[in-house]
């Protein structure tokens, strides 16, 4: 019988959505580092209970997408990515666009491939893009563990 398979998906980086970055930065640029750490730990553990499942489970596979890395080498260099904003959501209201979600007949940014945020929380389709490439084909040793989706499929 083919084995069971899961992914699972780590915390991004909540301490730089524009929410927190309006709410808790002192220049709306800095990431809010006691959110990050909470999710760091979060993922930490969450990455343990992969290695623990693959263990104790002989009829199904477990891996890990360390989203948050992925997230953190986009906020580190995002004009690799084709990015030009970081910081603020393409679509919202207040500080960073972030104060207030995008509200209904609010008009959105017109570059919106150029912003890693959609609104006060969700990345915006040009970052899961990026995200879901990497989920399913690592370019990074950190970007899954023990393997990323595409080798979970063949396996």
């Amino acid at each position: 019988m083919e084995p069971r398979k899961f992914v699972l998906i780590g915390v991004g980086q909540i301490g730089c959505s524009p929410n927190e970055l309006a709410q808790n930065s002192p220049d709306g640029r800095t990431c809010v580092q006691r959110i990050n750490s909470a999710n760091q730990i979060f993922n930490n553990k969450l990455r343990s209970l992969v290695a623990q499942f693959n263990g104790n489970t002989p009829d199904a596979r477990f891996i890990y997408i360390n989203a948050y890395g992925i997230f953190q080498d986009i906020i580190n260099r995002p004009a690799a990515f084709g990015f030009t904003v970081t910081n603020a959501g393409c679509c919202g209201v207040g500080r960073n666009n972030g104060q207030i979600t995008c509200l209904p007949l609010q008009t959105p940014c017109r570059n919106r491939n150029q912003y890693v945020f959609w609104d006060a929380f969700h990345p915006s389709e040009a970052a899961n893009i990026i995200i879901g490439r990497r989920s399913y084909s690592a370019q990074s040793a950190s970007d899954a563990y023990p393997f990323d989706i595409r080798r979970l499929a063949q396996s």
